[in-house]
């Protein structure tokens, strides 16, 4: 009698918590998730800007990375107000429905980055090892349809669990602690059985993001194979030089990840505020270092952004 009466009610609404065992610290925490998503806005949208004005580099490389900078920012702008309202203003209440929307645009828009970095990864395969073919392969038609197939990919990849989590019934707990919605975070909380929502989240993980990583791993085999069968030293620094920039966000972006996923799985003994942290920092480096990285390594944005400030300061 008492389990029909739990599962006949349903949470609809649900707290988040934001860091739970440092509280007190919400203010101070508060400072850096701020300071990281202005770097982000400014960083993001100033690179944005310089791909999208200068005819120079509507190469399919900045391109992909134009791409890249916009998927950050979304990510950034999913997460980091949300955790600001909670540190501040303690505005941790959202509605099923706003939690789900939320899951399925930071999933969505990771899955997307992923997807991304694959294709730059390509892109980076075919400069080096096919130079001469190299605008041929990659046009501008190609390249938009890349964008799309990256979009669609994740969306429909991600859509069903909107369905396998509308289907649950919220009985157990309304209390999440957390600064952000998960899949399986959320499900937990169910009444009804939710090995289907797990192992579809696994499958959509292992085909998708593991995948991509395979693919970028065998491209870079690929690319360094081209690369130490060139005669020229120098033709080898300059080739591998411009890898770095995609190397380096490549890095970037999948470490966190992966040392956030291994952390929830074998480190149980480590504080629940360390995992929310490091899950926050997946949310927060990447977008904020990307932009940094490309600008300091890549020479053409570099100058472009150099120039831009300057003749601003003159005029």
């Amino acid at each position: 009698m008492t389990t029909i009466n739990h599962t006949a009610v349903s949470h609809t609404i649900f707290r988040l918590l934001g860091i739970p065992g440092l509280e007190d610290q919400h203010v101070w925490i508060s400072i850096p998730f701020f300071v990281s998503y202005v770097i982000t806005l400014l960083g993001n949208s100033l690179l944005t800007c310089i791909i999208l004005t200068k005819r120079s580099l509507h190469e399919p490389m900045y391109l992909f990375l134009c791409m890249l900078a916009g998927a950050d920012v979304v990510l950034s702008t999913c997460t980091v107000p949300q955790a600001l309202a909670i540190f501040w203003f303690r505005a941790g209440e959202i509605s099923l429905d706003r939690c789900i929307t939320q899951f399925f645009i930071i999933h969505c828009t990771f899955m997307s980055e992923s997807g991304i970095l694959l294709v730059m990864a390509f892109d980076r395969y075919i400069a080096i090892c096919y130079p001469l073919r190299y605008t041929t392969i990659l046009t501008r038609a190609l390249i938009g349809k890349i964008g799309v197939t990256i979009i669609l990919r994740s969306f429909c990849t991600l859509f069903p669990i909107v369905f396998l989590l509308k289907r649950l019934t919220f009985c157990q707990n309304n209390i999440v602690p957390h600064t952000f919605c998960e899949h399986i975070g959320l499900a937990k909380y169910a009444c009804n059985d939710i090995r289907v929502n797990i192992w579809y989240g696994f499958s959509i993980l292992m085909l998708t993001v593991v995948l991509d990583v395979v693919l970028i791993f065998v491209s870079y085999v690929l690319i360094l194979r081209a690369v130490f069968h060139i005669p020229s030293r120098d033709a080898h620094h300059k080739a591998l030089n411009t890898c770095g920039s995609h190397v380096c966000i490549i890095v970037l972006f999948y470490s966190p990840a992966i040392f956030t996923t291994l952390t929830q799985r074998f480190g149980r003994h480590i504080p629940p505020h360390t995992h929310i942290l490091l899950a926050n920092i997946c949310m927060l480096a990447p977008p904020m270092l990307n932009p940094i990285i490309y600008g300091i390594k890549t020479k053409q944005i570099r100058e472009q952004v150099v120039h831009m400030l300057f003749t601003k300061q003159k005029s």
